[in-house]
This record gives structure tokens, C-alpha cells and sequence, in this order.
């Protein structure tokens, strides 16, 4: 009996500790599946991230090729030319009275009275030239009047004679006659060589070379004892001084088509000389030819100045500034945004982020800038710089000048 109680105590002892190990054994499983559960979806965060962020990445380097391979372009607006414009024309300046002095008879050169630059006044002795054969055909010619002279004299007395004759009936009609056609014929004799001797008087006159008007000597092609030509006998004539009139030059220019209409007399030109650095010397443009030469299509402008100092020299090369009235409608740009092509001169303008080529007609050339006078407007985005490749429609992106000028270098390394 008491080994019965012990048994059962025993096998009672053994059996209470069963039920919490069925049951740890039974929690393990789901704690294991949780642990997976919560395993696989931080695996599954961490993967849809990186798939989100490279996706993501990717998006953002295709937004950035895209945008890349749009060409950089600065642009910058037509600037308004103002409303009286300068323009600078070379011209070269001329004396306003200018002669070469010939001689009018043939002979030696005895003697010069004036060499290069001498101020001689209008009037003054220039040159002596020997003419032996005009003195020699004047001493004939005189001689032959004194003999015409005397013929008519004779002859008049014979006319007068023969008349009082024929009152009596002394001599025949046709005597009176023959005296008188004689006495008509000698006075006509005695007028030739009249004339004839004053001929020779003025060719013995040119012996003399006097100055024509008030000036300076800029040349002198002659010296004492050379042969001198009037050019009467076909030979070359010889040109003995040059003369030019210092006090007021006038300055020759040739005005663009452009602005012919605009070119009126009256208008102040300014001079300015290599020579006479910072000074400007004050002309006006009297005149013009009112024509547009064929060759050059230009205008043919005369500008005068007082030179009463003489400090201008005629022969100098100046440059004329001459302000004439600006078109409303002209703009300046840089000479950097035309674009040269078949289809003549085009600029291009960025509207709605394209790219439009606009043919436009080039003014004056200022150097750096250029006139535009139609094809643009003044609120127009110009393309600085514009690519050879550029054409009308072409996506572009619009950057300031100094980023284009880096991406440009960026591209160029």
C-alpha cells in the first residue's frame, strides 16, 4: 500500500512539469514566423528604397541629359541707336584752289624767282624764259608793218591824187579806181600786220611767268637753262611750278547710300588728323553731287574748313565726323549675333525656348556693333553667340554669359 501511495506520488511528480513545456514549445513557431515576418519586410523596405532611389536617379540623369543637350545660349536685347548718329568717313584734304602753271611759249628757262614752299602773291614774279625766235619773228613783223605802212601811205596819196584829177577829167574813171581797190588792200595789209605783231607781243609777254593768285609753291619741276614747251607743237608741255591756296581746303568724302537722303548741306563735320591727336577741327559739308556713284554706291560729299593758320596740310589723310539724323526704327547689335548664310544676313531670337532665325537688313558698321535698320523689334531675345548648327525651331537653353562661357570650356576640356 505505501509503495502504491509512493508510486503514484511519484508518477504525479513526473507528469506536473509536462503542460509549460507543451506549451513553450508550442509559442516557439509563432515567434519564429513573426521574426521572419518582420525580417522579410524590412528586406522588402530596404529593396523597394533602393529600387525607388535608383529609379529616382535615374529620372533625374535622363532630366539632366535632356536639359544637357540643349545648346547654351546668352542672349541679350537690340539696343536703340540714337537719334543723331556719327559716322566717320576718310577723306583727303585738298586746297580749295589749286593750278599747275605752264608756259605758253617755247624757250630756255632764264631764271626762277620762287622754289617750294614760298608764299608768293597774285601777281609776283615766278620764272623768266629766253624765246629767241619769238623776239626774231617780232622784229619781222614789225618790220613788215613799218613796210605796210608806208605802202598805204604811198597808196593814199595816189588815191587822193587821182580823185582831184577826175573832177577836171584828167584821168579816166578806171585810173581813180585801180588807186583806191590799192589804197583798200594796203590798209588791209597794214591791219594783219597789226595784228600779227600783237600776237607776237603776247608770246614775248609769256617770256614773263607771274603767279595766278595768292598762294603757296608746292612744286617745282623746272631749273635755269631747260628747254621749255608750250605744247602748241604737240610736244609734252612742261609744268613749270604747282600753286595751291592754303587758306580754306575742302575735304572730299564718299557718303553710304544709307544715309544719302540725310547728307544735306549744312551740316556740322568735324575733322580729326593722325597728326593732331585729340583735336578736332571744324568743317561743314557745302555741297554734294546729288547723285549715287554706280561703282561704290556712295555719295560724293564736299566738306570745307578755314585753315587761316595754315597749320593743315593739303594732301593729309582725315577722317570726317559727321552726325546725321538716326532712323527711328534701327537698332545696334554685336557683330557676334549676325549669322552668314545662303540666305543672306539672319540673327536668331529664343521665343517660347526655340530658337527663330529672322533675316534683317545691316545700317552703318560701327567696328564691335552693327545698325540694324528692319527685321528686329526692341523686345526681342537675341542670341549672342549663336552655333553653326542653330536652326529655326531648335530647342535652346538660355544661360547667362558667363555659365555659357564655362560650359563652352567645360565642353571644350
Amino acid at each position: 500500500m505505501a509503495m502504491e501511495l509512493s508510486s503514484r506520488n511519484s508518477a504525479t511528480r513526473h507528469e506536473q512539469p509536462s503542460t509549460p513545456i507543451v506549451a513553450l514549445a508550442a509559442h516557439r513557431p509563432r515567434k519564429s514566423w513573426i521574426v521572419s515576418c518582420v525580417i522579410l519586410l524590412l528586406f522588402g523596405g530596404i529593396l523597394a528604397y533602393g529600387i525607388t532611389t535608383r529609379l529616382r536617379h535615374a529620372a533625374t540623369v535622363r532630366a539632366e541629359t535632356a536639359q544637357m543637350s540643349l545648346p547654351a545660349v546668352s542672349v541679350a536685347t537690340p539696343e536703340r541707336s540714337a537719334p543723331l548718329q556719327e559716322i566717320v568717313l576718310p577723306g583727303n584734304v585738298q586746297p580749295f584752289t589749286s593750278a599747275p602753271i605752264y608756259a605758253r611759249t617755247n624757250g630756255y628757262l632764264k631764271a626762277w624767282y620762287a622754289d617750294i614752299g614760298a608764299h608768293v602773291k597774285k601777281g609776283q614774279l615766278l620764272a623768266a624764259i629766253e624765246t629767241p625766235e619769238v623776239d626774231q619773228q617780232l622784229q619781222q613783223s614789225r618790220s613788215n608793218l613799218a613796210t605796210s605802212e608806208a605802202n598805204l601811205k604811198l597808196s593814199g596819196i595816189i588815191k587822193n591824187r587821182y580823185e582831184g584829177l577826175l573832177a577836171s577829167h584828167a584821168v579816166a574813171q578806171q585810173d581813180v579806181d585801180n588807186a583806191v581797190g590799192t589804197y583798200n588792200a594796203n590798209k588791209s595789209i597794214v591791219e594783219a600786220n597789226q595784228a600779227n605783231v600783237k600776237q607776237l607781243e603776247t608770246l614775248q609777254s609769256f617770256e614773263k611767268v607771274y603767279a595766278p593768285f595768292s598762294g603757296i609753291i608746292t612744286a617745282r619741276n623746272t631749273d635755269i637753262g631747260q628747254l621749255v614747251n608750250s605744247g602748241n607743237s604737240g610736244n609734252p608741255k612742261t609744268d613749270l611750278f604747282h600753286i595751291s591756296q592754303p587758306g580754306q581746303l575742302r575735304v572730299y568724302v564718299n557718303v553710304p547710300e544709307q544715309y544719302s537722303r540725310a547728307a544735306k548741306p549744312g551740316l556740322t563735320a568735324d575733322l580729326t588728323l593722325a597728326e593732331f591727336p585729340g583735336q578736332r577741327f571744324q568743317g561743314k559739308l557745302v555741297r554734294t553731287s546729288e547723285s549715287i556713284n554706280y561703282a561704290t554706291r556712295t555719295l560724293i560729299a564736299e566738306i570745307d574748313v578755314d585753315n587761316p593758320s595754315g597749320e593743315l596740310l593739303s594732301g593729309a589723310y582725315t577722317e570726317a565726323h559727321l552726325k546725321v539724323p538716326g532712323q527711328a526704327s534701327s537698332y545696334l547689335v554685336p557683330v557676334s549675333a549676325l549669322i552668314f548664310r545662303s540666305h543672306g544676313l539672319q540673327v536668331a531670337v529664343v521665343k517660347s525656348g526655340a530658337a527663330s532665325l529672322r533675316s534683317v537688313t545691316p545700317g552703318h558698321d560701327f567696328g564691335e556693333k552693327i545698325e540694324i535698320v528692319s527685321g528686329l523689334q526692341a523686345n526681342d531675345s537675341m542670341i549672342v553667340n549663336p552655333p553653326d548648327s542653330l536652326v529655326s525651331g531648335q530647342k535652346v537653353q538660355v544661360v547667362a554669359p558667363n555659365t555659357t562661357a564655362n560650359t563652352a570650356a567645360t565642353g571644350g576640356a
